[in-house]
């Protein structure tokens, strides 16, 4: 495990006996600060083919299957918000043979401060489901 690993590991948790970030906790920290960053290839490039990403709440609520439709959502959120400082409350990592599941509470700073409950699916290394809930109500105690 690498320092950065660790770093990240006690960063969503608050501890450093949790510290077990694997391939898909590291991909979905890369996402996390792409969408931070407001960087859309980088965004992009996370996503399977057929991806699906199902925005619960706010104004961009629907269900967007695609990278061109996915990508359409994210231009939108980009150019509401703009760049945003991003804190993950809390993250975990669930993984077999067939992919890995991230579940994280993330807030965006930016223009507006938005709150999201995550959860990513990745299989083969590629995110092909993402949920993005908006909570309002989120905290970092919150999981």
């Amino acid at each position: 495990m690498t320092i950065k690993h660790i770093i990240f590991a006690i960063a969503c948790t608050g501890t450093a006996a949790h510290a077990m970030a694997g391939p898909a906790l590291d991909a979905a920290q890369a996402h996390f600060t792409a969408i931070g960053a407001a960087d859309r290839a980088a965004i992009l490039r996370d996503y399977a083919d057929n991806a699906r990403l199902i925005w619960v709440g706010g104004p961009l609520d629907g269900s967007y299957d695609g990278t061109a439709s996915i990508g359409a959502v994210w231009d939108k959120f980009n150019a509401a918000a703009g760049p945003a400082r991003v804190t993950v409350l809390n993250a975990s990592e669930s993984a077999n043979p067939k992919g890995a599941t991230v579940t994280a509470a993330v807030q965006f700073d930016a223009k507006v401060q938005v709150k999201v409950r995550y959860v990513l699916t990745y299989r083969d290394g590629k995110l092909v489901n993402e949920t993005w809930q908006v909570d309002p109500k989120l905290a970092a105690g919150g999981y």
